[in-house]
């Protein structure tokens, strides 16, 4: 659209928005100037400094969600945010609704959010427990890079390396006795009460719960060159440059991998599940450690664990995808651990999806195979004659949805967690997208619809914030 000189220059910039958005038809977006920046919506046209003949462009950005264990967070297509699920965790941003402008990304703790603005500051909402106040240090967040949640603290990385955190102190939320060798910080990993940090060095530095991962002085001297971090419930595990592994954090829940050390050699890649790692070795070959009651001990398989590609966790049991498209699960039977009652569907498998008790995999065909607890979506019987041609998968805690090659969504699992979608069935058309809070979905559909189902007090119910929806088209249905 071209700036004409006859609109009034003391109308805001916001009025040339909503008669871009009309006249094109459009949701919300950003309004950029000819250079390509972006145009601040509440300040006048002619502070703006906007020309007139001047060729304005009206960007559309597309929604993206984020979620708390109860509550959902949507970036608009203008960089505004709408919030809706349990508002005592983050389901509620009334009190900063005014500062959430030109948001970039929205991170998330189990109850709380924090979003980076474009100008690199910070706005926080939700449970102050969980990191939903950052007042006490405001001043300090600025030019904000990236942020990193444990369970109940943020930490923050700016541009010059420095890192600053809030939340509960006890759990990551207090950083003070490592701020200073929190320098030159490259990335953060968080486990549930505790935060590492890896340095430009390689080097590693830890704060948190000390017995839960906040403390890694005992192998400090061998935390060089390190190359990525994984982390379980209560412990870490991180890759050295040379393939090697070191763990620190509550031993029977993966701290100590000292059993299996000589093992660990070669390692391309840890995944962990709430008390448990297994490491994918050069040789496509798996070690596991931790808790066995957490997938820990993988003895049982060990001889068909080869050439293993990847490896998917729920809360207790692994699934490893292997070369030929077969797959080698292990961890309690009854939570997934156990496939051989459809070991010989699982074939050509591409990717697997898990619920905190339950597996899903998607097969090279479009067809999906469930195992696992059946009050978790290990049973998907009620509608495998509808699983076909499925692109994703998306999980809460106890259900499962799966994205079809048309758009349309198909649900299994807990119906009060997600798992029944029949009264939103029919809106549910060309999906993009899913999200999932423990006990809800949210679909954002091409258009930028937003549809919602599941437990209304986990984010199953949008009905509070339709109108700000994609200009009020949301839909929604909950199970209380």
């Amino acid at each position: 659209m071209a700036w004409q000189s006859g609109q009034g220059l003391d109308e805001e910039v916001a009025t040339l928005i909503t008669q871009a958005q009309a006249g094109l038809g459009v949701g919300r977006g950003r309004l950029l100037d000819s250079s390509g920046g972006v145009l601040d919506a509440s300040v006048s046209i002619r502070d703006s400094k906007v020309q007139n003949g001047d060729l304005l462009t009206l960007h559309i950005g597309r929604v993206q969600a984020c979620v708390t264990e109860r509550a959902f967070a949507a970036i608009l297509g203008d960089g505004s945010v709408v919030t809706w699920g349990d508002a005592f965790r983050g389901g509620d941003s009334g009190d900063v609704q005014d500062q959430l402008k030109n948001v970039q990304q929205i991170q998330a703790s189990e109850a709380a959010f924090a979003a980076i603005l474009g100008d690199g500051s910070v706005v926080t909402w939700g449970d102050a427990t969980f990191g939903g106040d950052s007042s006490a240090v405001q001043a300090q967040l600025k030019n904000v890079q990236q942020i990193q949640s444990s369970q109940y603290a943020f930490a923050a990385i700016l541009a010059d390396g420095s890192v600053v955190t809030w939340g509960h102190a006890g759990r990551g939320g207090d950083s003070s006795a490592a701020q200073p060798q929190l320098q030159n910080v490259l990335q953060i990993q968080g486990s549930t009460c505790a935060f590492a940090a890896i340095r430009c060095d390689g080097t590693v530095v830890t704060w948190g719960d000390a017995d839960q991962g906040g403390d890694s002085t005992a192998v400090q001297d061998q935390l060089k060159n390190v190359q990525q971090i994984q982390a379980a419930v209560f412990a870490f595990a991180a890759i050295l440059g040379d393939g090697s592994v070191v763990t620190w954090g509550i031993s029977h829940h993966g701290g100590d991998s000292r059993a299996v050390q000589s093992q660990l050699q070669s390692v391309r890649h840890i995944q962990a599940s709430f008390g448990g790692f297994a490491a994918i070795l050069g040789d496509g070959s798996v070690v596991t450690w931790g808790d066995a009651d957490c997938g820990g001990d993988s003895s049982a398989v060990q001889r068909q664990l080869k050439n293993v590609q990847r490896v998917q966790a729920t809360g207790s049991t692994f699934a490893a995808i292997l070369g030929d498209g077969s797959v080698v699960t292990w961890g309690p039977a009854d939570r997934g651990g156990d496939s051989t009652a459809v070991q010989d569907q699982l074939k050509n498998v591409q990717q697997i999806q898990a619920s905190r008790c339950a597996f899903a995999a998607i097969l090279g065909d479009g067809s999906v195979v469930t195992w696992g607890a059946a009050s978790f979506g290990g049973d998907s019987r009620s509608v495998q004659d509808q699983l076909k041609q499925v692109q994703q998968i998306q999980a809460s805690s106890e259900a499962f949805a799966a994205i079809l090659a048309d758009g349309s969504v198909v649900t299994w699992g807990n119906a009060t967690h997600g798992g029944d979608s029949g009264a939103v069935q029919v809106r549910l058309k060309n999906v993009r997208q899913i999200q999932s809070s423990d006990g809800a979905f949210a679909a954002t559909l091409c258009d930028g619809y937003v549809v919602t189902w599941g437990c209304g007090r986990h984010g199953g119910d949008s009905s509070t914030v339709q109108h700000q929806l994609k200009n009020g088209t949301t839909g929604s249905t909950s199970t209380d």
